[in-house]
């Protein structure tokens, strides 16, 4: 009967249906415990998975790679090449891309726009919503702003209590306001005593002078038996001075905390070095160098003595264990070179052992002759170190500086060129030492031994010109033929030393040449110079490229201030191009600034006679002459400058130029009188008047004016000639139909529209004046010359308010102009000038007329360096402008010297100046006709306000 009752716990055996979950039907399907995965176990592999797919008919994952970018293939279409093609078929789908875009575009902006309009009128920003209120408050008043009450706490929060006070006893009171108290009287016991005492346990006062004489004499006691102790331990007494000691103490380097690790560190670092690889010398050296930074000098010894036993064949370490034992110690009741000796017994011993192992090193020999003190140790060491190493060059020459005997010297050189026969610079050193003939021989010999050296033919040249100057003893110096004909064997030797090295494949370029030439004008050799730029300035140069190449090596020769080599460059150059004007003029220039008068009037008479057609070469031969005194000569430059150039303006005028400045007036006029007939032209008429003028001759200059008028109506100065004359004689009428009639047939000329404005305001019209000046600004605009004059008639007539607005005008009108910007500077008050010149300068672009404003404020600030420095600058950046030239001679007047004043007048006269308002003024009245520059200069400084 047990056996038929049904086993309630069979289905634990069974196996569990396939939607069984276990835990599900009390809310416990979410769990999983180790028990129900496992033990820890890798996943199956990917073939596992993909076999399993492929047994249940399931497709294998989608590869993402494949829907790769095309134009960033890589895979199949790798290693392909982007060809045209390709190019081509990316254009055409960028352009229906493009086309496609564009249809759309439209319908798409538009609705981009509706759906932002939809969403800022559902969700408006916080400022659209208080929009309306903020515009409110344009409402409120004064009244109503101030009654609005403050802000008040409206958080509900817990405020914080004030803290609670408490009155201050009395005594606290009166015990602080004792502390700040000071007694500045005695009370009556005091006065009747003369104070208080305190007295010391003996009864005596405190002397604190002799204490700190008694700390003095316990220091100079404890110094002096420091001074003359003995310490057992090195067997040596050392002296210590007694002055220095305190000082000594500062060079005590105390390490910090970080410093001490980072030592021990590297300790660490540098024993695993040379442990793991003992052969290994630098790991030596810098172990050693470590220990000596920290200060343990005995054991960086012991290290660098391990150093040299495993590394004997490394010069470094043992010049490096010989340094480390050097030691600057001195015996005491020693000389100082006894106790440099001492110092030095270890070092050498260390280098003694070194030459035995390292015996071919030069550094190791020249150490150990650098501890010798003694010149003739020195000498033992460096020829025993010349029998070991007898190729050195380096121990050559420094046992050739040890002897101080020519004849000495000259016996090792020649052994050395025969051991060593390669080395230039012992040929030439002995060439140096040997007489002019034996030099000669050694030269040759050290030719035919180091044929592709070029300092061995160089030195031969140089050798060639110093002989040419040796003049002796009781013979005559050379004529000049005979010396320029021994020269010229520098020039054949250079040129057969090219051919050489080219023989031999040296070929040096033309920059290497060039500065060989440099070198050898700065040892003193201007003929080698020359001759080594005759021989080379043509090499590697097209044909076409040969002037600008020169003219480029010309300039750069003369920028770093080797003017021979400048000088030769452009010597080569005119034989090549005898017929270009611009090389004889930057000829002429050249030896204008660093030549002599004789060099400039050769170059300026080889110039007339290639180009004969150049008015500019014979008006500076002209000019040259006359300023060296010599007026016939000048005027037989100009004869010959008439005949080359019959029809010449510029040569008649300096003609009649020269007459007049030396009094040959009545030659003057008939030459002009000549030119007028010959040349024809409005300058010549125009100088025609003014030289009458200038004679007061009025009449004749009126009508030589009127006649030159019906020939050249358009010519601007003779309407101004005329109606200054006019003016000059009071007529104002006259002047002022002159004036308007020159304005009307030359309106661009603005000094026409000056001159006829200053006519009215000089007769009292000064309403007239600003009217023609207007319509002058209408037919000119951007003239900021008629704004200035426009801003002076305003401060004349009108005030200076007036005149400010005026200027403003004009700047607006030209806003880069330096003049204005010039005016208002000084229109400013002075603290604003300063600002005002900033804001000038940079709109004009650091123009020179502002800076000489900024020199000047400079000048008012009593800042003379600086307006020295502006003023040059000034001048510099426009040397035409005669104004600024003298007001830095004004400022030199009064805050330099004659010598700073004599500069300034020098630069003045090499500028030659012409422009400038009040430069022009006064070189053009009469009163200065016959005057130079230099009188013009001081003229014109007297003139300036």
């Amino acid at each position: 009967m047990a056996s038929n009752k049904p086993n309630k716990l069979a289905f634990l055996s069974m196996p569990a249906p396939a939607s069984y979950v276990a835990g599900l039907g009390r809310g416990a399907s979410g769990f999983t415990t180790r028990s129900d995965i496992g033990p820890a176990r890798e996943g199956p592999s990917a073939e596992v998975i993909a076999e399993a797919q492929a047994r249940r008919g399931e497709d294998s994952e989608i590869d993402p790679e494949q829907f790769q970018d095309p134009d960033n293939e890589y895979g199949l279409f790798a290693g392909t090449t982007y060809e045209q093609d390709d190019e081509e078929a990316d254009k055409i789908y960028e352009a229906v891309d493009q086309a496609m875009d564009a249809r759309r575009k439209a319908r798409r902006e538009a609705q981009e726009q509706a759906e932002l309009a939809k969403h800022r009128a559902e969700r408006p920003k916080i400022q659209q919503q208080f929009a309306d209120l903020k515009r409110g408050l344009s409402a409120v008043t004064d009244t109503e702003w101030e009654n609005l009450p403050e802000v008040g706490n409206l958080t509900r929060k817990k405020r914080r209590r004030d803290d609670r006070a408490f009155a201050v006893p009395d005594s606290i009171i009166v015990g602080d306001r004792g502390k700040s108290e000071y007694e500045n009287s005695l009370d009556p016991r005091q006065q009747e005593h003369g104070g208080f005492e305190t007295p010391a346990d003996s009864g005596t006062l405190t002397n604190f002078v002799e204490m700190g004489q008694a700390r003095d004499k316990i220091l100079s006691l404890k110094l002096d038996q420091i001074s003359n102790s003995t310490f057992a331990a090195s067997g040596t007494s050392t002296s210590v001075d007694p002055k220095g000691y305190l000082t000594s103490l500062d060079s005590v380097i105390i390490k910090s905390e970080a410093e001490i690790g980072d030592i021990k560190r590297a300790r660490m670092l540098f024993d695993s070095l040379v442990k793991s690889n003992p052969k290994h010398a630098p790991g030596w050296i810098a172990a050693a160098c470590l220990e000596e930074h920290a200060g343990w000098m005995v054991a960086a010894r012991k290290l660098i003595k391990q150093g040299c036993e495993q590394c004997p064949k490394s010069e470094d370490i043992w010049l490096e264990a010989a340094r480390l034992h050097v030691r600057t110690i001195f015996p005491k009741k020693c000389t100082h070179a006894d106790g440099i000796l001492k110092q030095n017994e270890d070092a050498k011993v260390i280098l003694a052992n070194a030459v035995q192992h390292a015996g071919q090193s030069v550094k190791i020999w020249l150490a150990a002759a650098d501890l010798e003190l003694d010149v003739k140790a020195k000498k033992r060491v460096l020829r025993k170190a010349l029998e070991h190493i007898p190729n050195s060059v380096r121990l050559w020459k420094e046992t050739v500086n040890l002897e101080s005997s020519i004849v000495d010297a000259r016996i090792l050189l020649s052994r050395a060129v025969e051991v060593i026969p390669l080395s230039v610079e012992l040929w030439l050193a002995l060439a140096r030492l040997e007489t002019p003939e034996k030099a000669k021989a050694v030269l040759n010999k050290a030719r035919k031994a180091v044929p592709t050296s070029h300092e061995i033919w160089i030195a031969a040249g140089r050798l060639i010109e110093q002989q040419v100057d040796v003049v002796p003893d009781g013979e005559q110096p050379k004529m000049e033929g005979e010396r320029n004909k021994a020269l010229e064997i520098v020039d054949k030797t250079i040129e057969a030393g090219v051919r050489e090295l080219r023989r031999h494949q040296v070929l040096l370029t033309r920059e290497q040449w060039l500065k060989e030439a440099e070198k050898c004008e700065e040892d003193g050799s201007p003929r080698t110079c020359e001759a080594i730029v005759k021989a080379t300035v043509a090499m590697d140069i097209e044909e076409e490229d040969r002037l600008d190449t020169w003219i480029g090596d010309v300039e750069s020769a003369e920028a770093r201030g080797k003017v021979g080599t400048a000088r030769a460059v452009l010597a080569y150059a005119l034989k090549v191009f005898p017929d270009k004007k611009d090389m004889w003029r930057r000829a002429a220039d050249l030896e204008k600034t660093h030549g002599t008068k004789e060099s400039l009037d050769a170059i300026l008479s080889r110039a007339v006679v290639h180009c004969p057609q150049s008015e500019t070469l014979w008006l500076m031969a002209a000019k040259e002459k006359w300023l060296a005194g010599d007026v016939p000569a000048a005027r037989e430059v100009l004869e010959r400058a008439f005949v080359a150039n019959p029809e010449s303006e510029q040569i008649w005028l300096a003609a009649v130029k020269l007459e007049a400045e030396n009094g040959e007036l009545g030659v003057a006029r008939e030459l002009l009188i000549r030119a007028r007939t010959v040349a024809d032209t409005e300058r010549i008429w125009m100088k025609s008047a003014v030289f009458e003028r200038q004679q007061g001759q009025t009449s004749t200059a009126l009508e030589t004016v009127s006649t030159a008028l019906l020939k050249f109506p358009k010519f601007a100065k003779l309407y101004m000639i005329q109606g200054q004359i006019h003016q000059l004689l009071k007529n104002y009428p006259a002047a002022r139909a002159s004036f308007s009639a020159g304005y009307k047939a030359c309106p661009k000329e603005t000094t026409l529209w000056i001159l006829a404005s200053r006519l009215e305001e000089a007769d009292g019209k000064s309403i007239k004046a600003r009217a023609l000046l207007e319509k002058a600004r209408m037919v000119n605009p951007a003239s900021d010359i008629l704004w200035a004059e426009a801003v002076n008639v305003e401060e004349r007539s009108a005030g200076a308010i007036q005149a400010k607005a005026m200027l403003a005008r004009g700047l607006q009108d030209c806003p880069a102009s330096g003049l204005l910007w010039s005016m208002a500077i000084w229109t400013e008050a002075r603290p604003m000038r300063k600002a005002r010149s900033v804001d000038a300068l940079k709109k004009s672009k650091y123009d020179p007329v502002i800076l000489c404003a900024v020199a000047r404020l400079f000048w008012q600030e009593r800042k003379l360096e600086k307006a020295r420095q502006w003023f040059e600058r000034a001048v510099t950046t426009e040397p035409d402008l005669g104004d600024s030239w003298a007001w830095w001679l004004k400022f030199e007047r009064q805050h330099g010297t004659e010598e700073h004043r004599e500069i300034v007048r020098d630069k003045c006269v090499a500028a030659e100046p012409h422009h400038a308002p009040v430069w022009q003024s006064v070189a053009k009245d009469d009163r200065s006709r016959g005057k130079n520059i230099k009188e013009i200069l001081e003229l014109v400084a007297d003139a300036l306000q």
